[in-house]
């Protein structure tokens, strides 16, 4: 079960989250010590296109077109300063730029660095098709307002999914939800494990790791391969 009264990343969960997330089990897999630890970058600087995109029982988060030239791989997670910035500031160029002309698929995967971040990640995939994507946007845009405020953070994420059509029952549903905590947790574990990320943002371009997350290390990165 994970840990709710630690304070990863500065947070701690309430008495009621932790009845919220009886379910949950502690995702160390792959952790190389404490769970949900962050640590520096390390890994291949490289590594197999055919791997990285072998599905999971967990489907990817995905937009841009399936035959598109390039394609990036996100890990990230809810609760990470510099995930947000990017998808606050980077993606909409990266999107207007290479995405929605065909040019580039986007995949994001979760790497929750800390508990709260495994339970945001839980409801957007709770919300369902479009709306998770949405949620994720919401979710980042508003990360200061619900990650990083001292108190429970149980209730800011409620107002927030409420936005996207939860009740408090499917709340708490979704956050109790042994079998989507475990798809998590194997997507987070295949990441470290199999491709050696430890530090979130990681982005790999059509297997590539990329050594920044600024649109001109993107188009550093993906125009040779457009050109080819």
């Amino acid at each position: 079960m994970i840990d709710l009264t630690s304070r990863p990343a500065r947070i701690m969960f309430s008495r009621r989250a932790v009845v919220l997330a009886s379910g949950l089990v502690a995702l160390t897999a792959g952790a190389g010590g404490g769970a949900w630890a962050q640590r520096k970058d390390a890994g291949p600087a490289e590594v197999s296109v055919e791997e990285l995109m072998k599905p999971q029982d967990l489907p990817d988060l995905v937009i841009g077109a399936a035959d598109a030239k390039v394609t990036i791989v996100e890990y990230a997670s809810m609760t990470c300063g510099h995930c947000a910035r990017f998808h606050n500031t980077v993606l909409p160029e990266l999107k207007k730029k290479y995405i929605d002309t065909g040019k580039v698929r986007f995949v994001m995967r979760e790497f929750p660095i800390d508990n709260l971040a495994a339970a945001a990640s839980m409801l957007a995939r709770c919300a369902g098709g479009d709306k998770t994507y949405g949620l994720i946007d919401t979710f980042f845009a508003k990360q200061a307002d619900w990650a990083f405020k001292e108190g429970s953070p149980v209730p800011r994420l409620f107002e927030i999914a409420k936005q996207a059509g939860f009740t408090q029952e499917s709340f708490d549903k979704c956050l109790t939800d042994q079998k989507l905590l475990d798809q998590v947790q194997a997507v987070r574990a295949r990441g470290s494990d199999k491709f050696g990320v430890s530090a979130t943002p990681t982005f790999f371009v059509n297997g590539k790791k990329l050594g920044g997350p600024t649109l001109a290390d993107f188009e550093k990165a993906i125009d040779p391969l457009l050109a080819q």
